[in-house]
């Protein structure tokens, strides 16, 4: 399979059955994150463990395929990960979706590297990992 051919698997597969949308009860953290110029809109709820890892994380995502892939996406990789495990996967993803080039490790996120080809996509693509990092950043600030 292409890499081209897993992106549009991927993103179409997440964007239509997605598996972590929708609201969490109880959640401990909220992160909202908006694309004025497309219209992408995402909203994340999360909950950490005592050691700061992320225990649990919902999105509900308004917008485009590329956006609703990547939110969920991502909610599935960082559940039980460190902060400075998402802090990387979220910069190995730029690196990706700026180079073409995926680093080893990001598995299905691998999927956004095409988008280094159409740059006004990667924004759809990243905007639940602003919303992620900054919600992140935020708590740990408090």
């Amino acid at each position: 399979m292409t890499q081209d051919d897993l992106y549009r698997t991927v993103v179409l597969e997440r964007a239509r059955t997605p598996r972590y949308s929708g609201p969490l009860a109880g959640a401990q953290m909220q992160g909202e994150g908006s694309n004025p110029l497309c219209g992408d809109r995402v909203r994340l709820q999360a909950n950490v463990d005592v050691q700061g890892r992320v225990a649990a994380l919902r999105h509900e995502t308004r917008g485009c395929a590329i956006c609703a892939a990547s939110a969920d996406l991502m909610a599935e990789r960082v559940v039980g990960q460190e902060p400075a495990h998402v802090s990387q996967l979220h910069a190995d993803l730029v690196t990706a979706v700026e180079t073409g080039i995926a680093p080893e490790g990001l598995g299905e996120l691998s999927a956004f590297a095409p988008l280094h080809r159409h740059r006004s996509r990667i924004r759809c693509a990243m905007l639940p990992w602003s919303a992620l990092i900054e919600m992140l950043n935020d708590d740990k600030d408090r």
